[in-house]
């Protein structure tokens, strides 16, 4: 007879779809001998993976960090770079109202109340924490701040560096200054436990180079793996409609260590909760996607017209253009707006240009006519938007604080996009210790996590800007958790 054990066990070990196991005690079985040990192993090498081996080695713990591909950065390091913080100096200097309880209520607001509060809480508290933390480590930002694409509030601030080059240099920096084991083609194919969903997280099974080593970690394991919007098919499980579209991510964000985290006990939350950006469609090679400053740029379809309030959470974005003709719009800006573009840089813009992928005009019919729309259509729209700005009042409800910008001066610039899947606020639930816990709520020794890999931050809508603040934030919170066996 099966009881309710081996009935939960055999379910666990159905989900296994990575691992290849077909008992869930072969899962986590504790391999025979050990071919190194370690106090925190850490999986993934991207800014929540880095931040928590940083950390953690700080604290006295000899730390192993895995990263699959053959470079640090993950997801952090193509990212736009937008770091959301309510830095007291910072919003004061720029005469903005703000705080970290601005951004706690407004972060719940925006993700439908389906985060956890505490977590939350925990982000917004920290996130100026981990601003001063990354200046330390000589990271150097930008004097501006902003409102980012999808950020609702103008708190963002950029590296000097290009998209998030900034971080990663300096992280990866400190984590050799420090003493921190990194290995590079490194990919975790298992974690083990002491049984399928009771007892200790013991360590970690790593493939490099075809063969497989035993990996103990006395203290704990963090995962920072990611999320996985490169995996259409597991995002396609979720939301039918995105396995069609391309992706932001890349390619090493495919979720297997999401699932192995579940195959030994791990809770999960918000799994269908998946974000789409623009993204470069697949006739065009690279492209600037001058959506970076939401107060200088529209959108426009194949009608030469708007069709949504650009400062309009990302989900309805997302949905607004999936329902243009070809699936498909434009992101137009002038030439201050242009000049504002800082993640891509001039001999991009030229190729870009040559390609055919970045349409310039010194009219408002020359850029239609580059674009393919109705001139009259264009120049309509336009005038109806700057007319906006002039009387704050915009027939789509484009907040005032982003009717700032006419669009007028010549040249103007634009470029074709679709939207790609970009984030995933769904993963394993964790606790303010970062802490991964499990079906019945209880954190699992030994197993921390932090950044993308985890659910119940974001709820349903990651506000922009926020995906940074929370690797960070919790990446530091992983490593020290990690280290003093929390």
């Amino acid at each position: 007879m099966l009881n309710r054990r081996h009935f939960i066990a055999g379910a666990v070990a159905s989900t296994a779809t990575f691992a290849g196991a077909e008992r869930a005690e072969d899962l986590c079985a504790k391999p025979a001998q050990w071919d190194e040990s370690f106090e925190v192993v850490v999986i993934g090498a991207g800014g929540a993976g880095l931040s928590a081996a940083i950390v953690a080695r700080g604290a006295g713990a000899k730390t192993l960090l895995l990263e699959k591909m053959a470079f640090a950065g993950g997801n952090t390091l193509i990212a736009g770079g937008g770091m959301n913080a309510a830095v007291k100096a910072d919003y004061e200097k720029a005469g903005i109202k703000d705080s970290p309880e601005l951004h706690a209520e407004q972060t719940l607001a925006a993700g439908d109340y389906r985060a956890d509060p505490a977590l939350v809480e925990v982000l917004t508290k920290g996130a100026p924490e981990s601003v001063a933390w990354l200046k330390k480590l000589g990271v150097n930002f930008r004097d501006h701040i902003y409102q980012i694409y999808g950020g609702l509030y103008p708190r963002c601030r950029n590296p000097i560096e290009p998209k998030g080059e900034g971080y990663i240099k300096a992280l990866a920096e400190e984590a050799k200054r420090v003493g921190v084991d990194i290995r590079y083609g490194a990919k975790v194919t298992r974690i083990f436990r002491e049984s399928p969903l009771e007892g200790r997280v013991t360590g970690v099974e790593v493939e490099i180079k075809g063969k497989k080593f035993a990996i103990e970690a006395k203290s704990g394991v963090v995962s920072a793996a990611g999320g996985f919007s490169a995996n259409a098919a597991m995002c396609g499980l979720h939301d039918p409609r995105l396995e069609k579209l391309g992706t932001t991510n890349q390619p090493g964000a495919t979720g297997e260590v999401l699932v192995a985290m579940v195959d030994i006990g791990a809770d999960t939350t918000g799994l269908d909760y998946i974000q789409c950006v623009p993204g470069t469609p697949k006739d065009v090679k690279s492209q600037p996607s001058l959506i970076s400053h939401v107060d200088r740029f529209l959108f426009i379809n194949h009608e030469g017209k708007r069709f949504v309030a650009e400062d309009s959470r990302r989900d309805i974005l997302r949905d607004a253009v999936l329902a243009q003709t070809k699936m498909e719009a434009f992101t137009l800006v002038d030439r201050a707006g242009f000049a504002m573009d800082k993640n891509s840089t001039e001999a991009q813009h030229e190729a870009a240009r040559k390609a055919g992928a970045l349409y310039v005009g010194n009219t408002v019919e020359e850029i239609a006519r580059a674009m393919g729309v109705p001139a009259d259509a264009l120049k309509a729209t336009l005038d109806d938007y700057n007319r906006a700005v002039e009387t704050k009042k915009d027939s789509f409800g484009r907040h005032e604080d982003m009717l700032v910008h006419a669009i007028a001066e010549p040249p103007f610039y634009a470029v074709r996009i679709v939207m790609a899947r970009h984030h995933t606020m769904g993963g394993v639930r964790i606790d303010t210790k970062a802490r991964v816990v499990d079906r019945r709520g209880k954190a699992i020794p030994g197993l921390y996590a932090a950044g993308e890999v985890t659910g119940g931050i974001h709820g349903t809508n990651r506000v922009g800007g926020n995906a940074l603040a929370d690797v960070f934030t919790f990446g530091r919170i992983a490593g020290e958790s990690a280290a003093k066996k929390l």
